[in-house]
């Protein structure tokens, strides 16, 4: 029985290791890059790390991304589709070997003889069965090539969501050390206000004061006060949303350094033709374009005719022979559609419509990456410029309430010239917080833009 097969086998092997499947090119940008950014980004100039959240100089941030990429809901979706992807890639590359089934059947029978006698006989076979599209036209090869690349967007996509997921979490740790920040003024302009009150009603109570006075200055402490519970239902907020980006129940989250601490050094830049192999969404439309233009050869190729070999080797046991007998078969079959109703030319159609529709796409993510890496670049350096002015404009704000509330004591200005001071004082110190949030979110979203340090993965 194997005799016939093993020509099958020989040419099976012959036929599949002559159809490998050739990695395609990566499409070329469908927009030039700039030569140069416009605006000048800062020192150290190289690529940026895969950990690039590390730059912000926070212990326990790094300790927060590091969980959220291992237990993320997101990620953990995104993971499963890969997996599911790379099972549908093995998939279509097993179309490019020969299939080899085993049969077996038991038969039993009643029948009449010559002289009308009725005997009863059993046959028992057992075979093989070996089948093999020969992949004339590519069509197979081209359903493997889009399998693989279609494989290797499900990653990047994934990359894209762990990248997402470790920028979120950097906005969200920023933006709460920026809450505890402006809560501890509040509270530190809270103090300074009830012994503001003491004062003035020690005065009022010396005939150095008004009630207007007094009036003002508990207006001025309750208006300060109110913040509290608005930044603590805040801070409570944003512990939830990380603890639910770590896959953690609701609860306190852990804090490092302070906000002033953050991002001791500058986010390295490349230039702008390296953003379009460091961004993993870029990865993802061009695998995706990838797939679609192998998809269409493959439905273009359906329209050509099939050529299909097929062996088969059996041996028959029977109590009417006194020994078992062997049975093959060898076939070649040409099959090429004549009618359908259309159907394989609106395949054709509709692979056509999915490939303009991935140029289309890749053309979009292109575009978007460097207006946002531009984007972000122009905010770090304004940002930066902003933080300076304010800290300047902050100290001389300090220095005039220092003044009005001398001058006030003294008894040359009035209460309300030492309260407006006071609001100026309160705002800059919000001011300087909020700006040093700015710049720190900045630095977070141009490291995503250039993609965080990605790097493609086998």
């Amino acid at each position: 029985m194997m005799r016939p097969l093993l020509p099958l086998f020989l040419a099976g092997v012959a036929l599949s290791a002559c159809a490998t499947t050739a990695t395609p090119e990566r499409p070329a940008s469908p927009v030039p890059p700039p030569t140069a950014w416009r605006t000048p980004p800062p020192n150290p100039q190289g690529a940026l790390a895969a950990d690039w959240w590390t730059l912000l100089g926070d212990a326990q941030l790094n300790a927060l991304v590091d969980k959220a990429l291992a237990r993320n809901a997101d990620i953990a979706l995104a993971t499963a589709r890969v997996d599911e992807a790379r099972a549908l890639s093995r998939a279509a590359h097993s179309a490019l070997l020969p299939t080899v089934d085993a049969v077996a059947g038991l038969q039993g029978s009643r029948q009449l003889d010559a002289f009308g006698r009725s005997y009863e006989s059993t046959a028992e076979q057992v075979g093989l069965r070996v089948a093999y599209e020969v992949d004339l036209w590519g069509r197979v090869r081209d359903l493997d090539a889009a399998g693989r690349a279609s494989l290797q967007a499900s990653a990047a996509a994934r990359d894209s969501v762990r990248l997402a997921v470790a920028a979120t979490v950097a906005r969200a740790y920023v933006g709460l050390l920026s809450l505890d920040a402006q809560l501890a003024v509040a509270k530190q302009t809270i103090a300074a206000r009830e012994a503001g009150l003491h004062v003035i009603t020690r005065r009022e109570g010396a005939g150095y004061s008004t009630k207007l006075e007094r009036d003002q200055a508990q207006a001025e402490l309750a208006g300060v006060r109110r913040q509290v519970p608005a930044l603590e239902l805040a801070i409570a907020r944003l512990e939830a949303s990380i603890s639910a980006l770590t896959g953690d129940p609701p609860g306190p989250v852990a804090r490092g350094g302070d906000l002033a601490g953050l991002l001791k050094t500058p986010i390295p830049v490349e230039a702008p033709a390296s953003l379009l192999a460091r961004r993993p969404d870029i990865a993802q439309a061009q695998d995706s374009l990838i797939a679609a233009d192998a998809s269409l050869a493959a439905s273009r190729a359906q329209l050509l005719p099939q050529l299909r070999l097929s062996v088969s080797a059996d041996r028959v046991f029977t109590d009417a022979l006194p020994n078992p007998v062997a049975l093959w078969n060898v076939g070649a079959g040409l099959a090429q559609p004549l009618f359908n109703g259309g159907r394989l030319k609106a395949q054709v159609q509709a692979s056509q419509a999915r490939k303009a529709q991935a140029a289309a796409s890749y053309r979009g993510v292109v575009l978007n990456a460097f207006a946002e890496t531009e984007t972000a670049l122009r905010a770090v350096d304004a940002l930066q410029r902003q933080e300076r002015e304010i800290a300047a404009q902050r100290a001389a704000i300090a220095e005039a309430a220092r003044r009005a509330k001398d001058r006030y004591r003294a008894g040359y200005a009035s209460y309300l010239e030492q309260i407006d001071a006071e609001r100026g004082l309160l705002a800059a110190d919000q001011a300087v917080i909020q700006a040093r949030e700015g710049r720190a979110v900045a630095a977070i979203d141009l490291a995503r833009a250039l993609g965080g340090g990605w790097t493609p993965t086998p």
